[in-house]
């Protein structure tokens, strides 16, 4: 269960790396090559379409960091927990709850992501 856990804090690492060379050396470190990331805004396909899509998530909340919201429950090659995106220290802004399927190397092979708070428009 640690190795999990220690996966879900890198994959949680990706979306908070803000050097784009070294965010694409975590990504490919995290995810299998033909990963997939789906949630209600987005559908990316392979690391550099995860990569972008990322990236495209800090420009719309600069300065504020996705952090683990509780324990991550896993069994097979499946593993769920919830996250939160906020500025450092402060209450969260958006609220996640992510279901990762592993590759059989231990990668993440797909994410499918829930948004359960999301700030007004």
């Amino acid at each position: 269960m640690s190795d999990v856990r220690n996966l879900v804090e890198r994959y949680l690492a990706t979306w908070n790396e803000r050097d784009a060379d070294a965010r694409r050396a975590a990504i490919d470190e995290v995810w299998a090559e033909d990963a997939r990331y789906v949630d209600p805004l987005a559908d990316a396909e392979g690391r550099a379409a995860i990569d972008a899509t990322i990236g495209a998530v800090q420009e719309q909340f600069p300065g504020l960091v996705f952090r683990l919201a509780g324990e991550v429950d896993a069994h097979h090659d499946v593993a769920r927990f919830t996250w939160e995106l906020g500025p450092e220290g402060g209450e969260a802004l958006v609220v996640g709850f992510d279901v990762a399927v592993l590759s059989g190397d231990g990668r993440i092979a797909t994410v499918h992501g829930f948004l359960d708070k999301v700030p007004a428009a």
